[in-house]
């Protein structure tokens, strides 16, 4: 019989609590001050971090940004929704993560660039590249940046009214107060070494928080709450295969179409993005390579389980949208979806605990924020201000214009969180606005006839797609009626139709800048080489990884021998991977 508590709507901070909230809100303030004179002297310290980082610094980055405060939210609300398989919709994008690993990090590092916007006028030539570098600054770097932190942003507003009481404006003028701060005047060295803090607090607040959980009196340890039917059928970690219905959406698309086909922050085919800016920053080749693959080791085995229990607690404490509803009358209707549970669960937490896990979604939010907005920053800067408005910018004054940027660009964020609902829906849509693009960022660096009109048709027409269907799903009577999983098939088909006839249409770049990018990042070799032992490496990456995954979660549901299978086969992957790459 499911349980609806009602206190949840009536969260009382002990002054344990406020001193574990307070006491990490200076400290990262504080980190922002410290470095603040070094990031400040040059834009390659203020965005790059000098090109000096170890791996390990750089991987844990990487693992805290996407650990957003509306991660574990959609996570939860996943579950909820469609069971613990419905995460194959982002647990599929191992396979970009580890392609990036394997085979773009080093290219990347290699190129020596600042943002990896530059790569349009090192690999494409003339005014088209021109073009499409400068609006890809603002289209990534502002427009779809301001809508991925918005996401976050509305994840804080549910968090803190739950939590704290607050109202949107105030959740957000707290929650962003002190992030704007280091990040204005930090810079990535502020962004990274908070980021490692924070990832440390998130990490021990959500395996803190949900082992409390599950051992409440209401849920009665794992055992218990495995044996609820409204939980047992949310369980399995591959969806039914002999029910198409959910088989198709939640396994065959992911991993057949999505990870190669689609754009994702945080998971570019090729790489892109703040994954990119870790991979600059890197110290060399190797470091850039080592960062990547324990971002991914960490992001997809050691994160989610947490998070997916918690989920499925939530049924039986929360078990309907109703009870949501009935929980937190004062908060607005628009925002009362799956998604909420995470919070809600929360509430129940005991003092200390409860500091330290409000601190760590705190951090969470924190740590994304403040690295897309020095990413975004850096190419507001570097990929057009410094390009097309001022080429003879000092140092000091690209500084000023990015944090300038950083702090118009939360505003801008904030504001459109207002609008949002869910966690859910907003994946889903730049899911679509990316779908179709991702093939021509993995071939790119292989494919000479591939040029800024190639780029540009792909990325026109997947927008324009994800716009219809969005308008489409907005109206009364539907235009077209199809499944979110089709819409995103038809715009990969469509999309990916379009830009290779545009590239079959248009000339290639000139002879001289595609011989000059070859001698830089392939060093004069074939671009295939080591290919079979990148292959191998990729392969046993995925194998090593999804096996870790999915052995965590059969240690937690008690079948143990499988656990101890899989453990084996993550070790000998490990053992493959050092092997073939260790030269």
């Amino acid at each position: 019989m499911p349980f609806f508590l009602t206190n949840s709507s009536q969260m009382q901070f002990s002054t344990l609590d406020w001193v574990i909230i307070i006491f990490f809100m200076l400290l990262f303030a504080g980190i922002g001050i410290y470095v603040s004179r070094q990031a400040g002297k040059n834009s390659n310290e203020f965005f790059l971090s000098g090109r000096n980082m170890p791996w390990w610094l750089l991987g844990v980055s990487m693992v805290a940004t996407t650990f957003a405060a509306d991660t574990p939210n959609l996570v939860a609300g996943i579950v909820r929704a469609d069971g613990v398989s419905g995460n194959w919709v982002w647990w599929s994008f191992l396979l970009t993560g580890m392609l990036t690993v394997f085979f773009y990090a080093k290219l990347w590092r290699r190129s020596g660039i600042t943002t990896d916007l530059e790569f349009y006028e090192l690999r494409y030539s003339g005014k088209s590249a021109a073009f499409l570098r400068g609006f890809r600054a603002l289209y990534l770097g502002v427009f779809f940046n301001v809508v991925i932190m918005a996401n976050v942003c509305l994840a804080a507003i549910k968090i803190g009214h739950v939590m704290f009481g607050l109202s949107a404006f105030e959740t957000l003028f707290y929650a962003s107060l002190v992030t704007v701060i280091y990040s204005t005047l930090g810079g990535l060295k502020g962004v990274l070494l908070t980021d490692f803090i924070q990832f440390i607090i998130a990490m021990v607040g959500s395996i803190w928080a949900a082992s409390f959980i599950i051992n409440m009196p209401e849920i009665g340890g794992l055992e218990n709450l495995f044996s609820v039917p409204e939980v047992a059928h949310k369980m399995p970690m591959l969806p039914d295969f002999n029910n198409l219905d959910v088989l198709i959406p939640l396994l065959i698309v992911p991993l057949a179409v999505q990870w190669w086909s689609v754009w994702y922050p945080g998971a570019e085919p090729g790489g892109g993005g703040y994954i990119a800016q870790r991979m600059l920053a890197a110290k060399n080749e190797k470091h850039a390579t080592w960062a990547t693959l324990f971002f991914n080791f960490a992001h997809y085995a050691l994160r989610p389980w947490p998070w997916i229990l918690i989920g499925l607690a939530s049924l039986i404490i929360f078990p309907t949208i109703d009870s949501l509803r009935d929980a937190f009358p004062t908060l607005n209707e628009s925002f009362i979806k799956h998604d909420l549970s995470y919070p809600a669960m929360l509430t129940f937490l005991p003092a200390g605990l409860l500091g330290i896990v409000v601190t760590s979604l705190i951090a969470a939010f924190m740590s994304t924020i403040s690295t897309h907005l020095n990413w975004g920053s850096s190419y507001v800067v570097n990929d057009f201000y410094k390009r097309f408005i001022n080429q003879e910018a000092s140092e000091k004054e690209q500084v000023l214009v990015g944090r300038f940027s950083i702090v118009i660009m939360m505003v801008v964020a904030a504001l459109l969180s207002l609008v949002l609902e869910e966690a859910k829906a907003a994946f889903d849509l730049m899911l679509q606005i990316g779908a179709g693009t991702g093939l021509l960022f993995i071939l790119r660096w292989f494919w000479h006839r591939i040029n800024p009109y190639s780029e540009i048709a792909a990325m026109l027409i997947s927008f324009l797609i994800a716009v219809f269907f969005f308008v489409n799903s907005k109206m009364e009577t539907p235009m077209v009626e199809m499944a979110s999983h089709w819409q995103l098939i038809t715009g990969v088909i469509i999309t990916t139709i379009g830009w290779v006839t545009v590239t079959l249409l248009t000339n290639p770049s000139k002879k001289e800048t595609l011989e000059s990018f070859d001698t830089l990042i392939f060093k004069g070799e074939s671009k295939y080489k080591d290919f079979k032992s990148n292959m191998t490496a990729f392969l046993c990456g995925v194998a090593g990884v999804y096996a870790l995954l999915f052995s965590v979660g059969n240690f937690i549901y008690g079948e143990t021998l499988i656990g101890c299978i899989l453990l084996m086969v993550t070790l000998v992957s490990a053992i493959v991977i050092f092997k073939v790459t260790k030269n």
